[in-house]
């Protein structure tokens, strides 16, 4: 259930959405006569929207009692801060290997002994990350309303076929896309490129459902209406765009579809 700030910050993107959309509707009118609003065609995802990785952060816990929360907070954020200094520095390396980096420097600012035991048991659970408890109902709803649907991540393709596999949804996307592809990470653009290349549509006929609030404003900046499944109920980022929606679960996506699909 949302909450009541999430509520009120969702019905204002969505006022703002569909402000826009309508003022982009009577420019056309006045223009050249009515123009059919756009419809969504296809739904691409960010993994870490689909796949939880919160059982990752558990094994770290238990590998290292009392201390796990904060290697796993040091990890996560090194992680992505990685692949936005190598985008930066055009100093490309795949997830695998910027996952791994940013866990072994976890563990020496944590000051922890990180055996290469441990290192593979904790790497290795990134390959078997399964989907948030509201993921498959929402895909099966998608699949019934005829959307085509993609993952769209900085995870390898190994990662990606890895944990599909281990969740059962290989029937479920049309595309598997990573940006190891196209050696650049999100919110580079040439990544979010990869959906409209893929599916053959322009930009506003593909949604993006973003899990970090920077790859909902990069997505966004992008071109894509974007849907941001915020499930740890963080701030949205300050760089002057927002995503078109905010919610903490899939549950209002179908919806909010609705919402892009009346104009």
């Amino acid at each position: 259930m949302r909450t009541k700030a999430f509520a009120g910050r969702a019905g204002a993107n969505r006022r703002q959405f569909i402000g826009a959309a309508t003022a982009t509707f009577a420019g056309a009118t006045a223009e050249g006569g009515p123009t059919a609003a756009p419809m969504i065609k296809a739904v691409a995802f960010d993994a870490f929207a689909i796949f939880n990785p919160r059982p990752v952060f558990r094994l770290a816990e238990e590998l290292f009692p009392s201390r796990g929360e904060e290697l796993s907070n040091q990890w996560r954020t090194r992680q992505f801060e990685y692949t936005w200094l190598r985008n930066s520095m055009r100093l490309y390396t795949d997830f695998w290997h910027v996952t791994e980096d940013a866990l072994r420097y976890a563990a020496q600012q944590s000051k922890l002994e990180l055996t290469a035991e441990k290192s593979s048991q904790l790497m290795s659970a990134y390959l078997r990350m399964k989907p948030w408890i509201d993921v498959v109902a929402v895909l099966e709803a998608l699949r019934k309303r005829g959307l085509r649907l993609a993952l769209l991540a900085n995870l390898t393709p190994t990662m990606m076929r890895s944990c599909v596999t281990a969740s059962g949804l290989q029937t479920m996307f049309e595309f598997q896309l990573s940006t190891d592809s196209v050696r650049a990470f999100k919110p580079d653009p040439v990544a979010y490129a990869m959906g409209i290349e893929a599916f053959h549509l322009e930009k506003h006929e593909i949604l993006f459902v973003a899990f970090g609030g920077w790859d909902a404003v990069g997505a966004r900046a992008f071109g894509y209406p974007t849907y941001w499944v915020n499930r740890e109920a963080r701030p949205a980022e300050q760089l002057g765009i927002t995503a078109d929606a905010t919610y903490r679960d899939l549950a209002s996506l179908s919806n909010f579809l609705d919402v892009l699909n009346r104009g």
